[in-house]
């Protein structure tokens, strides 16, 4: 308890320091802009004090080569010097493109105008002029830079939180695993015993049609315990005819349901050899047969189909249920997703892991109507 809590605290650290480093680098850029801005305001005023002092009569040579050399300092910031009535004078640093339309030239002062407070400069007690300037380039990329920065805030927040979610959900994963191979464990002791009975019955001449079926349903229950021993290892793939395995399963299923559903099976009278695993291909006929009685609420036709088609082996399960809508075919195999009242919703999502991680098939909704049906298709490659 101790080392998770070590852990959880070392956690929750890096991400809140991480995130204090993200947020001063955010509030240096903006310190940074805003002395940016500063500077380029201060050069504009001395390039509206040099157009002021130009036109000055008593300017000596000397004075006049510096001022002309703080007029041409300015290469980057766009500027217009205006009347008091806002007639444009001057400019300077303007695209010609934009000079030569005049249209362009009076959308592109008016934009000016909104980017920085003028300056103004006294001709005299009754006359003025204004200074409008706008953003370097360099200035007009700058400020755009913490915006960037916050985006990187919110997907560096996402990453952090899908990183955490994905650790928890992997934790549970490990206990559920746990908790699954316990349960094996367990059922395997009764299980043991029953197998015992079993064979007094034998010895005790008990109906032989009593004793098979029991010893079925044991053998059941064998191989559910040994498919949740699997759950959280490798299982071992072996060639295997997919078309008696899965007759085998639906048979099992035809006889422990209720006589208003009625099966019909199609299949290859030729062995398919695909690498399997038998107990969870046997999940996994059974989840595809479960889910179809339920979605027709235990009456209906269910029809079971194996077809073997250029190299692949593909098995169907239609029945006339309720039918999925197209919107949901990929949401019926996420986990959680259920339309039943009662349930986990663990069935489909289950079934495409082994169809697709284990055995390395495919598992889809090949077709389904509202109120119809639905066929439900898993795909295999042959041995």
């Amino acid at each position: 308890m101790q080392f998770s809590n070590n852990r959880s605290f070392t956690r929750g650290f890096i991400i809140l320091a991480s995130f204090l480093i993200v947020v001063l680098i955010v509030w240096n850029t903006y310190y940074l802009f805003q002395v940016f801005k500063d500077e380029e305001r201060n050069k504009v005023e001395l390039w509206a004090m040099g157009t002021k002092a130009i036109n000055d009569p008593g300017l000596q040579d000397t004075g006049l080569e510096l001022t002309l050399r703080v007029i041409r300092s300015n290469n980057t910031i766009p500027v217009f010097k205006t009347d008091k009535l806002d007639n444009i004078l001057d400019n300077n640093n303007i695209s010609p493109d934009i000079l030569k339309d005049s249209v362009k030239l009076h959308n592109y002062f008016e934009d000016i105008k909104k980017q920085n407070e003028p300056i103004k400069i006294m001709i005299s007690d009754s006359e003025y002029q204004y200074i409008y300037y706008g953003n370097s380039p360099l200035l007009d990329q700058l400020k755009y830079y913490p915006v960037a920065l916050i985006l990187i805030i919110v997907l560096f927040g996402a990453l952090v939180f899908n990183f955490y979610r994905a650790t928890k959900i992997a934790t549970q994963n490990k206990l559920w695993a746990g908790m699954a191979k316990e349960t094996a464990h367990q059922i395997g002791t009764p299980l043991s015993s029953l197998l015992g009975w079993i064979e007094i019955m034998k010895v005790d001449n008990v109906d032989e049609t009593t004793v098979t079926e029991v010893e079925k349903d044991v053998n059941r229950l064998q191989t559910i315990a040994d498919r949740f021993s699997k759950i959280g290892s490798e299982p071992v793939l072996e060639p295997v005819d997919i078309v008696a395995e899965t007759e085998k399963s639906f048979e099992y299923l035809r006889s422990r349901t209720s006589n208003q559903v009625e099966f019909l099976y199609n299949g290859p009278d030729y062995p398919i050899p695909v690498m399997l695993n038998k107990e969870l291909h046997s999940w996994t006929v059974e989840n595809l047969v479960k889910n179809a009685v339920d979605a027709m609420k235990g009456k209906g036709s269910l029809k079971l189909i194996i077809q073997d088609i250029d190299g692949i082996v593909k098995i169907q399960v239609t029945d006339t249920g309720k039918g999925i809508p197209k919107n949901q075919y990929k949401k019926v195999f996420e986990p959680g997703f259920t339309t039943k009242k009662r349930g986990w919703g663990l069935g489909l999502s289950l079934t495409k892991r082994i169809v697709e991680e284990y055995h390395k098939g495919r598992i889809k909704v090949k077709h389904s109507e509202v109120g119809v049906g639905t066929t439900m298709q898993a795909s295999y490659h042959k041995a």
